[in-house]
């Protein structure tokens, strides 16, 4: 499925995997957050903002997405990969309120990540120029997003090759593992895009998407996995291959890790997102 991912927003869920935010270093962050449940996600953060609205921080008009390139943010150290299933969702307005978010794709999605205490903003952790972040070119399309749905099957793998070895990052994990999923989230998103406040590290996105002229299509990228011990203690270098696949559980981990060292996929029904580090000297 194609898509033209710069003309719509695009968002991302903070601490919808349990135990991911304490790997990241980022609980702190969240600490006076308050949520109706003890796994909720605790935020819905901007990563991409069309137009060019004075309302919108300047920085995240730029479009961040590359399919096959990392580029490492200056002044920086630590960049992780933060390995996501991606939905592309249908939104639909009446005056200045969402009144539906219907998701129609899925695919993998690198919601890279600077490891970096002080940051006022998610947002500041994110995008930091073109190429990164990275969503995958295949998109597969979506039955429904209910239980009983196509995503029931499907699992998040990451790796980080280096120098030709492919090394599990993020846990291999169910997409219906996360903490908020299917009708829970879509409830949940709508709550923070019609009603989440300026305050700690979350943003008015409300404000953002009507600035944004209330687009028809937005994307959301739903949360990252917890890291394995490997992926919670190395981080991106210059060479490295980062690595997301969202596949079906018809195929088994160690062929999913077979084919990632091979580079070679060859089933549609397999998102997989591929990208070199680069750094930027």
């Amino acid at each position: 499925m194609k898509i033209q991912l710069n003309t719509m927003p695009c968002f991302g869920v903070a601490g919808n995997f349990t135990g991911h935010l304490e790997q990241a270093g980022e609980a702190a962050d969240f600490a006076n957050v308050v949520t109706k449940e003890a796994n909720a996600p605790k935020a819905m953060f901007p990563t991409y903002i069309p137009g060019n609205s004075e309302k919108v921080p300047e920085f995240l008009h730029t479009f961040p997405f590359e399919k096959d390139t990392i580029i490492f943010p200056k002044n920086e150290q630590k960049l992780q990969i933060e390995p996501e299933c991606a939905i592309i969702c249908d939104l639909e307005w009446r005056g200045d309120e969402i009144t539906a978010v219907k998701p129609f794709a899925f695919g993998a999605s690198n919601d890279c990540s600077i490891r970096k205490e002080g940051a006022k903003k998610i947002s500041l952790k994110k995008n930091w120029g073109p190429s990164s972040k990275g969503l995958s070119h295949n998109l597969i399309d979506l039955d429904k997003f209910t239980e009983g749905g196509i995503l029931d099957r499907y699992k998040i793998a990451s790796f980080l090759v280096r120098e030709g070895k492919a090394n599990v990052y993020g846990e291999d994990s169910p997409v219906k593992g996360y903490s908020y999923i299917y009708e829970k989230l879509i409830g949940w998103c709508l709550e923070k895009f019609n009603g989440q406040k300026d305050e700690g590290p979350a943003e008015d996105i409300h404000t953002y998407l009507v600035e944004a002229g209330k687009p028809s299509k937005a994307m959301i990228s739903v949360g990252a996995t917890r890291y394995t011990d490997y992926g919670e203690h190395n981080f991106l270098a210059d060479g490295d291959d980062a690595v997301v696949v969202v596949y079906p559980d018809n195929y088994a981990a160690e062929e999913i890790k077979k084919m990632v060292e091979r580079n070679e996929f060859n089933d549609d029904m397999i998102s997989v997102l591929r990208q070199r580090i680069i750094h930027n000297s």
